[in-house]
C-alpha cells in the first residue's frame, strides 16, 4: 500500500499551499473581525481550477481524484475554515450533487457557471425543525400544472445568503416522511425566493450564513433532480460528500494548531527555559500529532475508496467522526499550551477552536456518524 502523493497531487498541493499562505491566511484574521471575506476570492480560486477539483472537465471541472481534492480542502482549511467551509459547500455538497443527480441538461447549465465561481451555490436541507432528522422537512412542493410551488423555511445554509442557485428540499406528502422528499435547483433571484443573514455564530465567522424563505416559488419541472421520492437519497448521497470535505478541512485545522503550538513551545521561556522542554507540553504536542497523521490517513483511506466508485458512507463517516474530534482536541490543547495567550485572539488557537467547534454538528452531528457505523456494523438501525 503506497501512502504517498503522486505526482500530480504533489503539484496541486504545492500550488494550494501557495496560493492559500498568501491569499488567505495573511488576511483570515481581519475577516472574523469583519465577519466576511470578499466573494473576489472566489473567482480567482475559479481561475486556477480550486472550485471544481473532481468534477470532469467537460462540464467545467479540473478532473481530478478524490484525494487532490483532500488536499485542497486541507490546505484551505489550514488557511481559513471559513473559506473552507464555503469551498466545500460548492464542491461537495451542490455541485458533485448535480454531476451525479442531475440531468446532461442540468450538467452543462450549472457546473460550469459553478467551477468559475461566476455562480455560488447552496445546499437547503436543514429546516427550524429538520437537522438530524432530515426526513422532517416540512417545505412543501405542490404540483401546478407543469410547475411546482415551494414554500417553507431553511436554516444554518451556508452561502444562504450570497448563492445564485440553491438544492432545496422539500415534501410532496406531508407526513410520508423520506418517502415523498424532492429536489430542486432553485433560481435564488425567483420571485418569492429570499435569504436573510445569521448573525451570533460562534465561529466561522467570515462564512456566510443565511436563512432562506420560499413563499410559493415557482419552479420548472425541468429543475427537478432526480424523481419524486429520491430526495433523501439524494440529500443522503450529497452529504456522503460533504462529510468529506469537513473531514479534510478538520486535517488542515488539527495540523495548523501542532504547528502554531510547536513554534510557541520552542520560544515560550518558563522557569528558564522553552516550555517545550517540559514533558507535560510534550505530551500534548504528541498527542496532537498522533491525532494529525491519524486523521489525514482516515481521509486518504476514504477517498481511495471514493476514488474506486465504491460506496464510501462508512469510511467517510469515521473520517468525519475523528477528524471533527481532533481538530477539537488539538485546537483545545493548543489554547493549553499557549496559556493566556491562547484565550486571546492575537494568537490563532482561540479561532480555531471557535472555528472546527461545528465540525462536529453540521453535516450530520458525531452522534449521527456513531448512530450510521454502529448500525453497519449491527445491521440494527436506532431508527428502526
Amino acid at each position: 500500500m503506497d501512502f504517498s502523493l503522486n505526482e500530480e497531487q504533489l503539484m496541486i498541493q504545492d500550488a494550494v499551499r501557495k496560493f492559500s499562505q498568501a491569499q488567505i491566511l495573511p488576511h483570515s484574521r481581519d475577516w472574523d473581525h469583519a465577519q466576511a471575506f470578499p466573494r473576489d476570492l472566489l473567482y480567482k480560486m475559479g481561475e486556477l481550477g480550486y472550485l471544481g477539483v473532481p468534477v470532469p472537465e467537460e462540464y467545467g471541472g479540473t478532473g481530478l481524484d478524490y484525494i487532490s481534492e483532500a488536499v485542497v480542502f486541507e490546505e484551505v482549511g489550514y488557511a481559513d475554515s471559513s473559506v473552507r467551509t464555503t469551498l466545500s459547500v460548492q464542491m461537495s455538497l451542490v455541485e458533485l450533487t448535480i454531476l451525479k443527480w442531475g440531468t446532461e441538461e442540468q450538467r452543462h447549465h450549472y457546473l460550469p457557471k459553478l467551477c468559475s465561481g461566476e455562480w455560488i451555490g447552496c445546499f437547503g436541507l436543514t429546516e427550524p425543525d429538520a437537522g438530524s432528522d432530515a426526513g422532517n422537512v416540512a417545505t412543501l412542493a405542490k404540483r401546478d400544472g407543469d410547475d411546482w410551488l415551494l414554500s417553507g423555511q431553511k436554516v444554518w445554509i451556508s452561502n444562504g445568503t450570497w448563492a445564485d442557485v440553491s438544492i432545496i428540499f422539500a415534501q410532496t406528502q406531508p407526513g410520508s416522511k423520506h418517502r415523498g422528499m424532492v429536489a430542486f435547483l432553485v433560481d435564488t433571484k425567483s420571485p418569492g425566493f429570499t435569504s436573510r443573514k445569521m448573525h451570533g455564530k460562534l465561529g466561522l465567522h467570515a462564512s456566510d450564513t443565511g436563512e432562506l424563505f420560499l413563499d410559493n416559488v415557482r419552479v420548472p419541472d425541468s429543475a427537478r433532480l432526480g424523481e419524486v421520492g429520491e430526495g433523501f437519497k439524494i440529500a443522503m448521497s450529497a452529504l456522503d460528500n460533504g462529510r468529506y470535505g469537513v473531514a479534510s478541512g478538520c486535517v488542515g485545522t488539527a495540523q495548523r494548531a501542532l504547528d502554531a503550538s510547536v513554534h510557541y513551545a520552542k520560544e515560550r521561556i518558563a522557569f528558564s527555559r522553552p516550555i517545550a522542554s517540559f514533558q507535560l507540553v510534550q505530551d500534548m504536542l504528541a498527542q496532537m500529532k498522533v491525532n494529525v497523521e491519524a486523521a489525514r490517513l482516515l481521509v486518504y483511506q476514504a477517498g481511495w475508496v471514493k476514488n474506486q466508485g465504491k460506496t464510501s458512507t462508512i469510511p467517510v463517516s469515521i473520517a468525519k467522526y475523528f477528524c471533527a474530534e481532533a481538530a477539537k482536541q488539538n485546537a483545545d490543547m493548543a489554547i493549553q499550551i499557549h496559556g493566556g495567550y491562547g484565550y486571546s485572539d492575537e494568537y490563532i488557537p482561540e479561532r480555531l477552536w471557535r472555528d472546527c467547534r461545528v465540525a462536529s454538528l453540521y453535516e450530520g452531528t458525531s452522534q449521527i456518524q456513531k448512530l450510521i457505523i454502529g448500525r453497519d456494523l449491527t445491521g440494527i438501525s436506532a431508527f428502526e
